[in-house]
């Protein structure tokens, strides 16, 4: 896989070495089971896979090498370049400005823009209306677009499945960047409509199967179907694609529930009369982290920690699978970590930062399982690991922990 040149305050020596010793052990990603670094008087287990993935590091590489070559030049980022606040943060220091808020909410109006500055698309992808709005400001954007790979190929999936009369089924998050960007290309070629989860699925299946008042589907899917959209006519033949982000299990029982609800309404001779066989259109980081999360959750722990920003989806959904079976704190940096005594953290079903007191348990030594999102610098997580060591007491340091796997 390609090298990216980003920042070397986002790399860790620690987590890069572990990283390549199971890499060299595992060349096919077979062996989910996490690393172990028994410090004594606490013992980390490691996912087996966690932090920066291909679009990030792209989108990264893009970004700053964006900045370094248009020295006096007005840049924007049309929404924030990935789920970190350390990332972001870095870039706005730099001077790069946000055009929208992750909500799409505007904060420097399109209208301020000249053909001379230069927008940077963030991996999310944007929708093609605003696409459509930049070019006509004559900006170039197919230059300094980070759109992640795997995101776009969900739009080519999409495409696919439009020209052969399959209307567009989405599994996302509707406010998230990359789902409005996934509809916006999607209903380009087909009738589309977003839903977020399995019980919406089902919401959706009654009328697929004509059980519901059809009347009442702008009320039930509001704001989120594509114009003209006929929900008497456009649910007979479907297909599911998802935001590349989402939990894989979920996505895999909406698309198999949908795929049921439709075969018994029109009982066809092949199901692929009714239904488009899409496969699963999650990127290859978030199969593998959560993969790798099943793996470290085999092991009996204390607690567990997740390590990302706040609003990253894929890092959310660590913390959901992570919190079914242990105490799980969603922190986005070493800060949090207060003492042994205090941890503070972000609670996702709240959405609020919360801080939690005596949650590191007396056991010896204490066991801790660790993982981070796609858009976390290990840098960060290395940090992580520090703190977490100062406050155990142990004296072993992290250049000793990184001897063990040089």
């Amino acid at each position: 896989m390609k090298q990216f040149d980003i920042p070397f305050t986002y790399r860790s020596n620690l987590i890069n070495a572990i990283k390549e010793k199971r890499k060299q052990d595992d060349k096919m990603k077979k062996d989910f089971t996490p690393t172990v670094l028994d410090c004594g008087t606490v013992i980390f287990y490691l996912a087996r896979h966690f932090g920066f993935c291909y679009g990030v590091e792209n989108a990264i590489e893009i970004a700053f090498k964006t900045i370094a070559e248009n020295k006096g030049k007005r840049i924007f980022l049309l929404s924030e370049m990935i789920h970190n606040p350390k990332v972001n943060e870095d870039l706005l220091a730099l001077g790069v400005q946000f055009l929208q808020d992750t909500k799409g909410k505007i904060i420097v109006p399109f209208e301020d823009l000249t053909s001379d500055d230069i927008v940077i698309t963030p991996a999310f992808g944007t929708t093609t209306e605003i696409e459509n709005i930049l070019k006509a400001k004559g900006i170039i954007i197919e230059k300094y677009d980070t759109t992640c790979p795997f995101v776009e190929k969900v739009w080519k999936r999409s495409e696919q499945i439009a020209k052969k009369d399959y209307t567009i089924i989405i599994h996302g998050k509707p406010s998230h960047e990359e789902t409005r960007a996934t509809f916006s290309h999607a209903k380009e070629n087909a009738p589309s409509i977003v839903i977020n989860d399995i019980e919406e699925a089902a919401l959706l299946a009654k009328y697929i199967k004509t059980e519901k008042d059809i009347d009442l589907f702008d009320e039930d899917f509001s704001g989120r179907y594509s114009e003209n959209f006929d929900a008497s006519k456009d649910l007979q033949r479907i297909g599911v694609v998802n935001q590349t982000t989402m939990l894989a299990s979920e996505t895999q029982a909406i698309a198999e529930f949908l795929k049921d609800a439709i075969v018994e309404k029109y009982n066809p001779n092949d199901v692929s009369e009714v239904f488009a066989d899409t496969r699963d259109t999650l990127c290859y980081a978030t199969n593998d982290n959560q993969s790798a999360a099943f793996g470290l959750l085999e092991e009996e722990a204390d607690f567990s920690i997740v390590v990302g920003g706040y609003n990253s989806s894929n890092t959310t959904h660590l913390v959901e699978l992570a919190e079914q079976k242990l105490p799980t704190y969603f922190i986005n940096d070493s800060t949090k970590i207060i003492s042994k005594d205090s941890i503070a953290h972000f609670d996702i079903h709240q959405q609020i930062e919360l801080e939690t007191n005596n949650y590191w348990t007396s056991s010896s030594p204490t066991k801790i399982l660790i993982t981070s999102g796609a858009s976390c610098p290990d840098a960060v997580v290395e940090a992580v690991l520090e703190k977490l060591l100062l406050l155990s007491g142990s004296t072993v340091s992290i250049p000793e922990l990184e001897k063990l796997f040089l």
